[in-house]
Order: C-alpha cells, then structure tokens, then sequence
C-alpha cells in the first residue's frame, strides 16, 4: 500500500514526468505484478514520461518504450534499447519473454568480451 500511496502521491500534482527508482525493488512477485500492471494503466490513461530505474530486466522490457543500460562506474550509457512490443503487455507474453532473454544474452555477451579486454590489457602490462 505505501508504494501505492506514493504514486498516487507524485501523480497527484499532475507532473510532467514521474520518476520512479526501483519502485518494487521490496515486493513479492505477486504485488510487483499488480503494481507494473497499475503503472501501464496509468501510463495508458496520461501517457506522462515515467523514468523507471530498475534492475529486472523483464520490468524494463515489460513497462518501458527504451530500455537504457547504463555502465556501473563511470555512469555512462552502454546500451539503449529500442522495445516495439504492442501494448498491453504480459509479463507471460512470449515476445516480451524473448525481447527480454535477447537483451540479456546481449548485455552477457558484451560484458563478457570486455572481461576478456580486460584480462588482455592486464597481462601485456
């Protein structure tokens, strides 16, 4: 209830743009699930930007447009996914499944080959 009273909190001054920062982060998978669906229904109904910061990767597939993946430190952007599923979208939907699975398997790879720089660059010094 206290993640539902804060956005109803921020949405309540009518903002333009609704930041939310690992908003359910501490809910069980069931709360979390009604809570996305929420957050699709009112972005359905305002179409306000929301800036969503997570770390679940089928949250950001499942409720984002973009999804953008920033590098740890520095805080740089490494990646931005473009997401063109239809909307509304199902955590169960085989494309969101898959988009997710297909950004994942992108980020591994690519976090992957920069281990393997790195081992490089530290073995030629």
């Amino acid at each position: 209830m206290r993640q539902r009273a804060a956005i109803a909190r921020a949405l309540a001054i009518d903002p333009d743009i609704l930041l939310m920062d690992e908003p359910f982060g501490a809910l069980d998978a069931f709360t979390r699930d009604k809570l996305q669906a929420q957050v699709e229904t009112i972005w359905s109904a305002t179409h306000k930007t929301i800036l969503f910061v997570t770390h679940n990767v089928r949250e950001a597939v499942a409720l984002g447009d973009r999804v953008i993946v920033f590098a740890p430190r520095p805080g740089r952007i490494i990646r931005d996914f473009h997401i063109d599923l239809p909307r509304p979208r199902s955590l169960e939907d085989h494309h969101l499944v898959d988009k997710s699975a297909e950004i994942l398997q992108t980020l591994r790879s690519e976090m992957e080959q920069q281990e393997q720089e790195r081992e490089i660059g530290n073995t030629v010094h």
